[in-house]
């Protein structure tokens, strides 16, 4: 049996994702208007957020403590990290807002394992389920293939109303995105 791994360490030989470009033509994109379920309850069309910059990571899956990892996961590319990604952005996320950021998590995980995440991980904001991938193919975000299962690669979009001003991609490391995040929103004040 693998042995259950710490789902807040990552381990120092991660293959780096390689920008292929996938996100290239996000830039100055209308948010489509998709009713996203949330860990908060109810759905979120995220080109109707009421802050004046939304910031969003989506990330491929969380893991479950206590668990092995998948088998070969750690190998892929910008894979592994959603955890500490999340975490950095749960203990920077005052900061987010007092730039006028307003913060949610999404992937293709449903919003049951999502809720599950987000209480043990005290994250303050919700996370957004694209289990339809509606949302992933409106916007022709990069996807993979893992066990059977279609997933978002790690990305972070930052919107202005209802058009994305800026997209991180690829995120590397996944536990630096929150700082470096903020650093970009400090330099490009509304």
């Amino acid at each position: 049996m693998a042995k259950p791994r710490n789902l807040m360490q990552l381990p120092a030989d991660l293959p780096i994702p390689e920008n292929d470009g996938a996100c290239d033509h996000l830039t100055g994109v209308a948010v489509p208007s998709i009713a996203l379920p949330s860990t908060a309850g109810g759905t979120v069309y995220l080109a109707k957020t009421a802050s004046p910059r939304t910031v969003v990571y989506a990330y491929p899956r969380t893991g479950q403590p206590g668990r092995p990892g998948p088998p070969g996961w750690d190998d892929i590319p910008g894979a592994r990290g959603c955890t500490p990604q999340s975490c950095a952005f749960r203990d920077h996320y005052a900061e987010l807002g007092a730039l006028g950021a307003e913060v949610y998590g999404l992937s293709t995980q449903t919003t049951d394992y999502h809720q599950e995440m987000v209480e043990r991980l005290r994250l303050p904001f919700p996370v957004l389920s694209d289990s339809t991938l509606a949302f992933a193919h409106a916007l022709d975000l990069p996807l993979f293939e893992w066990d059977g299962k279609t997933l978002i690669k790690r990305l972070t979009l930052i919107l202005r109303g209802d058009l994305i001003e800026h997209v991180f991609y690829p995120v590397f490391p996944p536990d630096e995105n929150a700082e470096t995040v903020i650093a970009w929103l400090t330099a490009h004040t509304i």
